[in-house]
């Protein structure tokens, strides 16, 4: 699909203010897709892209907010450690608070300025000196550095400037909303040394209100500073070094009650006999309300940063690029996983360290010749230590194994697991694409990449405290809460992905392009524990999944119309996945597992379309949208959905069934009404800015259960504001105009009681932006 939302972006910015309302037409996107600079319309494959002007006009923050922009973009962060992403329905979908895995890799990769970042949980903080946001659609391996079977998502920042900027906002709104940003840019040595410096601080009230503290949850707390040097002592070389740290710290982040499924458990093991039995009532049924119980500590600790370094060598017809880098993640957080004001779970929390190192080097070639290439080596190498730690209260054995005198009400009080998690890889890799122009109008391009990438782990727990059992029954009740775990695991993997795509110029405006690729992503590995077999022991063979295989066919057209004053692009696609690597939850009857499995096949096709268009000065905008279909081709051993739990472990037929967190049908509007005007004695322009998407349901956990359906909605935004044709812009704006309710995600209780849980949406938010740029 093409410039999508180059499309969303700059849409809103296609007409130059100063050109003939005659010359007025939508504005190129330049993008790096294929690492090099050219415009979004000849790279024959399906992009997105979101630019800085975007951004600020419509107060997008993160990359949770932008998908209100890219219809194939989904964003799930039940907590940012849980955060994921999937284009067009596929990637590494995390749909519940228990299902974050460092021993999976995401299939849609992350990049900010060329650096691969191996934890998706580092795209949770806010956006700093962006450019742009590149969303690309479909396997991108045979050009980027990390193999990427579902996408990328590629954020380019501000590099330092030898112009001296600065530019400075100031931002207030309703829910204690307040942020500030601050970039300042320039010379340091003459013309060799330039610097830029850029930092950000946000903070919000809770949203969520705990009526058991008094205390708003869900607060936001982030802040983000970048530092970079630019040293450039002739035209054919340049330096770019690169600092940052970003920190989010905050009273956040849990969910409130949803509503009650039906298992098929006795009817005393499931959620209205167990409240009834203790009186509990939730504070409310309605997630709207926004109102919580929890009683156990909350908090998320994060931060995150890195150092890099980019090099670029001309060397006539070919650059040649060196990016290296090390990056670090911390995480740790507290969560009440059961949900409720009662003392079933007491602590949980995974403290987590990542350090990652990664380094690429790869030659391309500049301009537009008959051959155009790109070809590298690549190295990333990252390791994880964590140290899960959970404990259960006085009414763990109540509502998880039974009541008295079968089950002792002490049974789980102070019971707890304390591990020690390792995971360690390897990734090297070699890749190359090239165009070949065979004529004026049909250029054909082909790219191989092999890459064998090793991974090793161990995890080991232990247990203590609690009650001692009086019989075997009793211990193995116990044991299978938390069960003392110790294991290793390894996998070494090596695989040839590539792609070919003939693209035809059918007129000046008009590209057909079609086009093939594989893509491998290598196994995975379990680093949250085992689920039980049988037997109630760990199932070692679940350790390790297999690797995933992904093949996509892809046709497309992308075209500019009526003297570039209308671009339409569309494309249709087909994928299908063998092995799919997924994270699922052990639907026993205790406690609550993630764990890594693979599905057998996959098959995800959809047909996408982008319009951007121009009418005149004072009016631009944008349609774009989504038909998606996905479904599990075959997952015979899949785990079950609620409503089929019974007292035992079993496993469920989940083949012919949709993929979940994929809605069918998803589209984005926006368009921006602009005038010259005169205000405090300044001239400038307004603007009036409305953006619009609308999602059919999905389902909201992998086994497709009735009671996980997340409902469709629809979103506004809008903007109104002022740019002088001075330094300074101001602008009102508000995010969920019309105060629309929908749920962000939906989590399955621990234990299977039938009661399912959920993030609601933030209310409706209203602000103003000064913003001033010299």
């Amino acid at each position: 699909m093409a410039a999508g939302l180059g499309l969303a972006a700059s849409s809103a910015y296609a007409a130059d203010a100063a050109a003939d309302a005659a010359d007025v037409t939508v504005e190129a996107v330049t993008v790096t897709a294929r690492l090099r600079e050219e415009d979004s319309q000849a790279v024959p494959g399906a992009l997105s892209v979101v630019s800085e002007k975007a951004l600020s006009t419509t107060a997008t923050n993160n990359l949770s907010q932008i998908t209100v922009m890219v219809p194939s973009l989904y964003y799930s962060s039940p907590n940012p450690r849980n955060t994921a992403f999937t284009v067009r329905g596929l990637g590494s979908s995390v749909v519940a608070v228990s299902q974050s895995n460092d021993g999976l890799e995401p299939g849609v990769g992350f990049y900010v300025d060329q650096v691969y970042h191996g934890r998706p949980a580092t795209a949770a903080f806010d956006f700093l000196d962006v450019e742009r946001v590149e969303v690309l659609r479909g396997p991108q391996g045979t050009v980027f550095g990390k193999n990427t079977t579902a996408g990328a998502i590629n954020i380019s920042t501000k590099p330092p400037s030898f112009t001296p900027e600065l530019s400075a906002e100031a931002t207030g709104g309703n829910l204690g909303y307040r942020q500030g940003k601050l970039s300042v840019s320039g010379p340091l040595f003459g013309d060799v040394v330039a610097g830029r410096l850029s930092v950000v601080a946000t903070a919000r009230d809770g949203v969520i209100h705990n009526v058991t503290t008094g205390v708003d949850n869900n607060t936001l707390n982030n802040a983000a500073l970048h530092g970079q040097l630019l040293i450039k002592p002739s035209d054919t070389f340049s330096l770019r070094l690169s600092a940052d740290y970003n920190s989010f710290n905050s009273n956040c982040c849990t969910q409130v009650y949803v509503r009650v499924g039906t298992t098929l458990k006795p009817a005393a093991r499931q959620y209205p006999a167990l409240a009834a039995g203790l009186n509990y009532k939730p504070p409310s049924l309605d997630p709207y309300d926004r109102l919580t119980d929890i009683d156990a500590a909350l908090k998320v600790d994060t931060s995150e940063g890195g150092l890099s370094a980019i090099a670029d060598w001309k060397l006539g017809s070919a650059t040649v690029t060196s990016v290296s880098a090390w990056r670090w993640w911390d995480w740790d957080a507290a969560n009440d996983r059961d949900y409720t004001g009662l003392s079933i779970q007491t602590l949980q929390h995974i403290p987590s360290h990542q350090d990652q190192y990664s380094q690429e080097l790869r030659i391309a070639s500049n301009g537009r010749q008959t051959l155009d290439y790109v070809a590298g080596l690549y190295w990333f190498s990252q390791s994880i230590a964590g140290r899960p730690i959970t404990q259960y209260g006085p009414l763990a054995a109540y509502w998880l194994l039974g009541s008295p005198p079968a089950i002792p009400g002490n049974l789980l009080d102070g019971y707890m697991t304390d591990g020690q998690t390792r995971f360690r890889s390897n990734s090297y890799a070699a890749f190359g694409e090239a165009t070949w122009r065979v004529t004026e109008r049909l250029n054909l391009t082909g790219g191989l990449r092999y890459t064998y990438e090793d991974k090793s782990g161990r995890f080991d727990s232990t247990v203590s405290g609690g009650a001692t059992p009086a019989t075997t029954a009793l211990l193995n009740s116990k044991l299978s809460i938390l069960r003392p775990q110790s294991y290793t695991a390894a996998d070494t993997d090596g695989s040839l992905s590539g792609r070919a795509v003939a693209a035809y110029d059918i007129t000046d405006g008009v590209m057909a392009y079609a086009s093939y690729a594989r893509t491998s992503k290598s196994g995975g590995l379990n680093m949250s524990g085992l689920p039980l077999n049988a037997a109630n022991q760990p199932a070692l063979a679940t350790a390790v999944i297999r690797p995933e295989k992904n093949t996509t066919v892809e046709v497309g057209l992308k075209s500019a119309l009526f003297d570039k004053r209308l671009t339409l692009n569309v494309d249709a696609f087909e994928t299908t996945v063998r092995d799919f690597q997924t994270n699922v939850v052990d639907t026993g009857p205790g406690a609550l597992r993630g764990y890594l499995a693979n599905i057998d096949r996959v098959r995800v096709r959809g047909v996408e379309l982008d319009s951007q268009f121009v009418a005149g000065e004072h009016v631009s905008g944008h349609v774009s949208g989504s038909w998606t279909e996905g479904k599990y081709v075959s997952y015979r051993n899949g785990p079950c959905p609620l409503e089929r739990i019974g007292s035992s472990t079993t496993v469920c037929d989940l083949s012919g069934k949709p993929l979940s967190a994929l809605p069918r049908w998803v589209w984005s509007a926006g368009g921006e009404y602009k005038h010259e005007v005169r205000l405090a004695g300044r001239d400038g322009e307004a603007y009036l800015h409305l953006e619009a998407t609308s999602r059919t349901k999905i389902y909201g956990d992998p086994t497709d259960s009735i009671y996980t359906v997340i409902k469709g909605y629809s979103l506004v935004n809008a903007s109104l504001g002022f740019r002088s044709q001075g330094p300074w812009e101001v602008s009102l704006w508000a995010r969920n105009l019309f105060d629309a309710n929908y749920l962000q995600n939906v989590t399955v209780q621990a234990g299977n009681s039938g009661l399912v849980v959920g993030t609601p949406s933030d209310p409706r938010m209203i602000g103003a932006t000064l913003r001033v740029r010299y």
